[in-house]
């Protein structure tokens, strides 16, 4: 899943020693646009963040994971964020151009093509 938002908070690193050696944990909190702004708090574990990236008022696009555990009959569910990109002008041209190369072009031409034909041939139309 993705997210698009302004970064409005950082929180503490949280690090520690487990079986499987040491880690590392950093929660942050974006909040989306629109007229109903949501205010979302993820995570990112180990190194895959990248810390220039994590300034206040970044607009950021976020990849990642939502995931619900049971404790005790408690549900508890973490949103962990696999990859953070800057949302600037390279990141949202890069979809649109990526959509626009694998969209092919005979369906354009098709339409067009039928479009031509329809206004010259009125008197065929089935109704």
């Amino acid at each position: 899943m993705e997210i698009k938002g302004r970064l409005i908070h950082v929180l503490a690193l949280q690090t520690g020693e487990g079986k499987n050696g040491p880690w590392k944990k950093q929660d942050f909190v974006i909040e989306t646009d629109g007229q109903y702004p949501k205010k979302v708090c993820l995570s990112i574990w180990g190194d895959k963040y990248n810390e220039t990236f994590l300034s206040v008022g970044n607009e950021l696009l976020v990849s990642f994971d939502a995931e619900s555990r049971e404790y005790n009959g408690r549900w508890f569910t973490d949103l962990k964020a696999w990859k953070i990109e800057l949302a600037g002008a390279e990141t949202a041209a890069a979809p649109a151009t990526a959509y626009k190369a694998a969209t092919p072009a005979q369906p354009t031409s098709v339409a067009t093509e039928f479009a031509v034909s329809a206004e010259g041939d009125k008197d065929d139309l089935p109704f």
